[in-house]
């Protein structure tokens, strides 16, 4: 990695993508620093003082913007969000489909109807976000209420900005290290809290088992995203003329883990859904609600952390399945006379390629849920809040790979001297 890195210096015109993404990200960590005027911030402390892991997951990926109540406090997330929803779409509703179907005129407009999107949801999350935590606020007032609300809108909207155009200029994928380096701004007050326990705690046993879950889920989150099972896939010749086309033989590469990160953030966000919405309209609920509560409280109760546990596996199949068609890939291999040797074209392979793909689902979504679950199973055995977030540790190396990965690429586009100059 570290001779990556090095090489890619090298080349001045990588070395300016290089800068620029740094330059970007650095104005990033600046906004996430910018109070919005008249919020009370120990009031805000006390706040999340009391919610504990409630809004953990969301402050993480905003880069304690969200905490702290800066200009950044909503992060990328509505970003994230519509484009859910638009992939979503996009499957449901066929003009939509046709439309990313056209090219990359269609891919613009569907990017331009993401951004609106992306806007409105900020909107409607800075509305309920002033109004639900009203006591942040110096002085509640109309006024103070428009100044968070364009703020916080405004601030996701660059966000969005500066992510297109890290694709645009820089390396990497904008809006994946927007998240990526929100998460790492963290990792200072997790060092601080590492040293309390070692020095004043003196909770040695924990602090080595936090180190050893840390190396094991790295290599385990490496596994996941590296992991495939390749299809075999043969061409037939045909002959056109005098030219004989095809014959040559390729595989389809299914990953372990298609989904990414997403089932992880749809369970944490199902579970936690109840508490949030309930926490905006009171501080004491009805003790059967209350119950409701705890019992899907994934952070303090074994119940909670065996419904994320079957969650995420759930979600692995569901979004799996609307990125990836069975039918449709069979369907372009049939047209283009290709075949799974020892399986019939059509509705065969079909049947092959998903019983295929939803036992590497099952086993995608086990490990992704013994990532996202050991932190928390270990922190109740400990009695212990350790900083060390599963969704976290999963993005942050899922980003350094596929950034690493895409460094590489273009060091390869550059050194590759062809046949003429051999």
């Amino acid at each position: 990695m570290f001779k990556t890195i090095r090489d890619a210096f090298k080349a001045p015109d990588l070395r300016k993508k290089i800068l620029f993404t740094l330059a970007m990200l650095f104005v990033i960590r600046i906004g996430a620093a910018i109070p919005i005027p008249g919020i009370n911030s120990q009031v805000l402390k006390d706040y999340f003082a009391k919610a504990g892991d409630l809004l953990g997951l969301f402050d993480a990926f905003s880069g304690g913007a969200f905490a702290s109540m800066t200009l950044f406090a909503l992060g990328i997330i509505p970003y994230i969000n519509s484009s859910i929803i638009m992939n979503l779409l996009t499957i449901a509703i066929p003009s939509l489909e046709e439309m990313q179907k056209e090219g990359e005129d269609g891919r613009k407009t569907i990017a331009k109807i993401t951004r609106y999107l992306t806007i409105v949801l900020a909107l409607i999350q800075a509305t309920a976000t002033s109004i639900g935590l009203r006591g942040i606020f110096n002085e509640y007032s109309f006024l103070s209420v428009i100044t968070a609300i364009f703020a916080m809108t405004a601030g996701t909207a660059f966000l969005m900005w500066i992510g297109e155009r890290i694709n645009e200029n820089g390396i990497g994928n904008g809006i994946s290290l927007i998240i990526f380096v929100n998460i790492l701004s963290r990792l200072p007050a997790g060092i601080s809290t590492l040293k309390n326990l070692v020095v004043v705690q003196q909770k040695y046993f924990a602090v080595l088992g936090i180190a050893v879950l840390s190396l094991g889920m790295i290599l385990l989150v490496v596994l996941i995203y590296l992991g495939e099972r390749r299809i075999s896939v043969q061409y037939a010749k045909k002959m056109q003329g005098r030219r004989t086309y095809g014959g040559q033989s390729t595989h389809i590469p299914l990953k372990v883990n298609m989904a990414g990160v997403i089932p992880v953030i749809f369970a944490s966000s199902l579970l936690q859904f109840p508490r949030i919405l309930t926490s905006f309209f009171t501080d004491a609920p009805p003790e059967k609600w209350q119950f409701v509560i705890n019992f899907l409280d994934y952070y303090n109760s074994i119940s909670g952390i065996i419904i994320y546990f079957l969650l995420i596996i759930a979600f692995c199949f569901f979004y799996t399945k609307i990125i990836f068609n069975p039918f449709e890939v069979a369907n372009n291999m049939k047209k283009n006379g290709g075949f799974v040797p020892g399986i019939r074209p059509g509705k065969p392979t079909v049947d092959y390629l998903t019983h295929i793909l939803n036992r590497i689902i099952f086993i995608g979504g086990v490990l992704l849920g013994i990532v996202a679950t050991a932190p928390i199973i270990l922190s109740l055995a400990a009695k212990v809040q350790i900083g060390l977030g599963g969704t976290s540790l999963i993005i942050v190396v899922g980003v350094c790979l596929e950034t690493i990965k895409q460094i590489e690429s273009q060091l390869v586009m550059r050194n590759y001297k062809g046949f003429l100059n051999s």
